[in-house]
């Protein structure tokens, strides 16, 4: 890439499933929150507005032009800095993970090599953290190959063998041999530090390369997906198997729109949409993992399921700002927590047993789901069949107001059908027959409640006129054929009514914000998916093709589009939109056999 101004989200995605990081195509780290993902950053730089703190950089004297890329199938960037004299750097960043003592070795760690390629370049390295969410880092401890950062109660320390009072005082110095910094917890670096981090590259590079070799992927859109798998797997946090909406919070879904909201747990929503891709893709760990998570939650018999959880069960999500942040581009408030928390959304019930379901039929698993699963799953049944038809706030999680949303008791109704299935595979023949006549009631009971005929439609919510993009994932979830006529008019409404400069808006009618701005990504791919159900494949195909034109210079994608201006918003990486990325790409690819074979 030129030194032309990047887009408002060209960010890499590090991690190793434990922290991530963001770092900018101009070796910048702007985000990191450590010793997890929901923790305080220590790079805050992201959400900082014009204020120069909360980062890590390298300057790179007289620089004319940069270019930054993944290393291929990995999540390992490699960033090339010119200057006019014709001097080169390359910058390293990478968070390590690979398999060590037969476990995986994840440390809440950041390592960064800078090489000089060609020429003497005059490099300045730049570390200006932040904690206490913004505040800058006054007090700075130094030993003899490292420098403390001490605030709050996590204290950061860099092991390098940079000069330490160069980077302190943030001198420009002739870069003449690689150096390497380690950023990570108080703790020494108990072994040669160029040497072990050569060795950590290596076996992260190698471990990167044996995940993707692995998956299932589609004849076409290769990239596209394997970018996609790796990203989502960066978004478990592997130590519970909670598995977050994004890496970022209050990045606002539009400019000046306020909407910005805390992403970093776990929705059980999101986290099902994340199992069902990676699944596809035969990453069934994520699955397997996921399911340990959910089954650790406390579920009592009358008490509604929250929709979302920190990556720690039982940690608070109490929502508040943070005052010393002046938010992405200077967009206030950033909110720490979320107030979704509290919400009722009935769509969560059907959300975990669908999550759970390949368990019992997918015979690839090392253990399959068994009564006693089963059993912990029927909890969550009696609690869908009794609330379906009772309003909430949806999968929009409105604020303002409660309806029986379609979607949510479309769910409903999936937590039960499923459950009926597993039953009977399980040959539980009692249990079998009370779950099918509870999808069947509830079947009924939506259909009738749901299907707008002077609008010839079914409309988001029971009695109301408007129209919702969730309603296009029903033939998904095996609630209506995608050929039933209603559908089909379903679909046709929608493309007319929710088509904003091209693409489909979640909804179009005000909520507690006023007027949404910005189309939501993932219901692009809902439509995408919906079109190609229906037969119109050439037209879901360009589409398709037309959403991945907006990924981002590392091929990632956040949560909401600006149609208009082309540019990126809300939360980021957006597990959804990367779902959908796998969920379209394996709908509408040629087979391999096609592709390889019948041509010929």
């Amino acid at each position: 890439m030129s030194t032309a101004k990047a887009r408002n989200l060209d960010f890499a995605l590090i991690g190793n499933c434990r922290v991530a990081a963001l770092v900018d195509t101009n070796a910048r780290i702007v985000w990191w929150c450590t010793p997890r993902f929901d923790s305080d950053p220590v790079f805050s730089r992201l959400l900082a507005g014009d204020e120069e703190k909360g980062f890590c950089d390298v300057v790179l004297a007289d620089q004319v032009k940069n270019e930054s890329a993944y290393v291929r199938n990995t999540a390992i960037v490699e960033t090339i800095l010119t200057d006019s004299q014709g001097g080169v750097v390359k910058v390293t960043d990478f968070v390590p993970r690979f398999e060590r003592f037969e476990r995986t070795f994840r440390p809440s760690q950041i390592v960064r090599r800078i090489e000089p390629m060609a020429g003497l370049p005059r490099i300045t390295i730049r570390v200006r953290p932040t904690y206490d969410y913004g505040r800058k880092v006054t007090e700075i401890a130094h030993g003899s190959n490292h420098i403390r950062y001490l605030g709050g109660d996590n204290v950061v320390r860099l092991t390098t063998d940079a000069p330490l009072s160069y980077i302190e005082r943030e001198v420009s110095f002739a870069l003449n041999r690689p150096v390497t910094m380690v950023f990570g917890p108080d703790e020494p670096f108990l072994s040669g530090l160029e040497a072990t981090c050569r060795d950590f590259l290596d076996r992260t590079h190698a471990h990167w390369l044996n995940f993707v070799r692995h998956l299932a992927l589609p004849y076409e859109w290769q990239t596209a997906v394997t970018r996609a798998a790796i990203t989502l797997k960066l978004c478990s946090f592997e130590e519970t198997g909670a598995i977050i909406a994004a890496h970022t919070t209050s990045i606002p879904e539009a400019d000046g729109s306020t909407r910005n909201w805390d992403y970093r747990y776990c929705w059980l929503r999101d986290a099902f949409f994340v199992v069902h891709a990676l699944n596809r893709l035969s990453a069934t760990e994520t699955m397997e993992s996921y399911i340990n998570y959910i089954t650790d939650l406390a579920i009592s018999g009358d008490k509604h399921l929250q929709p979302v959880h920190s990556i720690i069960p039982g940690t608070p999500l109490d929502e508040w700002i943070a005052p010393n942040l002046d938010g992405f581009m200077n967009n206030k408030p950033v909110r720490v927590g979320n107030e979704a928390v509290t919400q009722v959304q009935h769509d969560v019930y059907g959300s975990v047993v669908l999550g759970a379901t390949q368990m019992f039929v997918d015979e690839r698993l090392p253990k399959l789901g068994d009564e006693a699963l089963f059993r912990r799953l029927e909890r969550l049944g009696h609690q869908a069949a009794k609330f379906a038809l009772e309003p909430d706030a949806g999968i929009w999680e409105y604020r303002g107001f409660k309806r029986v949303h379609t979607y949510s008791a479309a769910l409903c109704w999936a937590a039960c059908d499923r459950l009926g299935r597993i039953a009977d595979k399980l040959g539980l023949h009692k249990e079998a027959a009370h779950w099918s006549s509870e999808s069947k009631r509830l079947h009924a009971a939506i259909m009738e409640q749901a299907w707008d005929p002077v609008r010839g439609a079914i409309t988001g919510a029971f009695g109301q006129p408007e129209l919702d993009a969730s309603n296009l994932l029903l033939p998904e979830l095996g609630f209506i054929a995608a050929t039933d006529e209603r559908f089909v008019k379903t679909l046709e409404l929608t493309g007319k009514e929710l088509m904003r400069d091209g693409k489909i808006m979640r909804y179009t009618s005000a909520d507690d914000f006023g007027l949404p701005e910005t189309a939501f990504l993932v219901c692009n791919f809902w439509y995408v998916d919906a079109l190609a159900q229906v037969g119109r494949r050439d037209e879901a195909r360009e589409r398709f093709n037309d959403i991945l034109s907006h990924r981002n210079h590392f091929g990632i994608l956040s949560e909401d589009l600006n149609a208009a201006t082309g540019e990126l918003w809300g939360n980021f990486p957006q597990t959804y939109s990367m779902a959908g990325i796998i969920n379209s790409a394996m709908r509408l690819s040629q087979s391999w056999e096609d592709a390889w074979c019948h041509d010929l």
